[in-house]
This record gives structure tokens, C-alpha cells and sequence, in this order.
């Protein structure tokens, strides 16, 4: 599993796609979710825009898996 940092509440799921490499650019968020399962802490979830937060963890077949790592906001 690989960590993913970030400084604000939360990411997107299509910035995390980008920020993995996984696409290359934020257009692309959209058609990969819709040819590919993307597993968000165990559900499947094709929202490019869907709010990833501190400890999800986000399985991408073929790729990796990634545990988001961010400010805790006091929880």
C-alpha cells in the first residue's frame, strides 16, 4: 500500500488518478472511471469528483493500492 499526502481537506478522486499517474490529464477522469473499477474503502465509485479524505483508501486494479493521508481536521 502507498501513501498519498495532501495539505487539504480532501482530493478528487480524478486529482488522485492524476497525481498517481494514472491518467495525464484531469479530462481523461472521466473516460477511465467509465472503462475501469476503481475501488473506494471497498465500494466501487466512478465520480470523478467524489471527496477523498484522511485514511481512505483507494484501490485501483493494476495499479495500486493508496492510503490518503491528510490533515485530520480534530476527528
Amino acid at each position: 500500500m502507498e501513501n498519498i499526502r495532501f495539505d487539504t481537506e480532501f482530493i478528487t478522486l480524478g486529482q488522485l488518478l492524476k497525481m498517481t499517474d494514472v491518467i495525464s490529464s484531469g479530462g481523461m477522469a472521466k473516460w477511465f472511471l467509465s472503462e475501469n473499477s476503481v475501488y473506494v474503502n471497498g465500494e466501487i465509485d466512478q465520480r470523478r469528483g467524489r471527496k477523498l479524505r484522511n485514511k481512505d483508501i483507494v484501490n485501483i486494479p493494476g495499479v495500486g493500492i493508496f492510503q490518503l493521508i491528510g490533515p485530520e481536521n480534530g476527528d
